[in-house]
C-alpha cells in the first residue's frame, strides 16, 4: 500500500470517528501503531536499561488518550500525529518528573533532537529540560515549539507539519532549523548557568 492511500485511510477512518463510528477507531489503530512506536524507541532508544517506561506502553498509553471515548475530532492523519506529539510529550514528561522525585542524579546519557543537535546530560533531568525550553520557545515563538515538538515527539516530516501548520515546507524547514539551533544554545546556556 502506497504511503498516499495509507495516509488517506487513516484520515478516512479518524473522519469516521468523528461521526460516531466506533469501529473506524479500532481500524486506525494498527494503521497509526508502527510509526508511533517507531518514534517511541527512538525517544526510550538511550535511556537505561531497567527503564519503566517502554515503547509499545508509551504508545498504549497515547492511543488510549487519543482514541478514547473523548475523542477529539480529527481533522486528518496529520492532525492526529500532531496531537500525538503534544500527548506524547507530555506522558515522558510526567515519567521523568516521577522518576527524579524519587531519585536525583543517574547515568549520562544522550538526548538527540535530530543528528545535528545531540546533547549530553543527566536523564530524566535532560528530557525536562527539554520541556522547559520548548516552553520558552513557544514564548517566543509558539509555531517553530511546536514542530519541534512534531519532528520530536511524533517523528513527523516538514510536509506533514506544513499541513497541519498550513505553511510551506519551506518554511517549515527554515523554523525548523532556526528552532533547533535556538534550544542548542538555550540548553547550553542553562546547563552553564546550572554547573557554576
Amino acid at each position: 500500500m502506497g504511503a498516499s492511500v495509507h495516509s488517506e485511510q487513516i484520515t478516512r477512518l479518524l473522519l469516521e470517528m468523528r461521526n460516531g463510528n466506533q469501529q473506524a477507531g479500532e481500524d486506525v489503530i494498527p494503521l497509526v501503531f508502527d510509526q508511533l512506536r517507531r518514534v517511541a524507541r527512538k525517544l526510550l532508544h538511550d535511556e537505561r536499561k531497567d527503564h519503566t517506561l517502554q515503547p509499545t506502553a508509551l504508545v498504549d498509553d497515547v492511543l488510549i488518550r487519543l482514541i478514547g471515548p473523548k475523542s477529539l475530532e480529527w481533522q486528518s492523519r496529520a492532525h492526529f500525529f500532531s496531537v500525538a506529539a503534544t500527548v506524547m510529550r507530555h506522558i515522558l514528561i510526567d515519567h521523568a518528573r516521577a522518576h527524579r522525585a524519587n531519585k536525583r542524579g543517574g547515568e549520562l546519557t544522550k538526548v538527540p533532537l535530530d543528528e545535528g543537535l545531540v546533547y549530553e546530560w543527566r536523564q530524566p533531568e535532560a528530557l525536562l529540560e527539554l520541556d522547559r525550553a520548548l516552553d520558552r520557545l513557544a514564548a517566543y515563538d509558539e509555531r517553530m515549539s511546536k514542530i519541534v515538538e512534531m519532528r520530536f515527539f511524533a517523528g513527523m516530516t516538514e510536509e506533514e507539519i506544513a499541513l497541519v501548520i498550513q505553511k510551506s515546507a519551506k518554511t517549515v524547514k527554515r523554523d525548523w532549523h532556526f528552532a533547533r539551533d535556538w534550544l542548542y544554545s538555550e540548553m547550553t546556556r542553562q546547563n552553564s548557568t546550572r554547573n557554576v
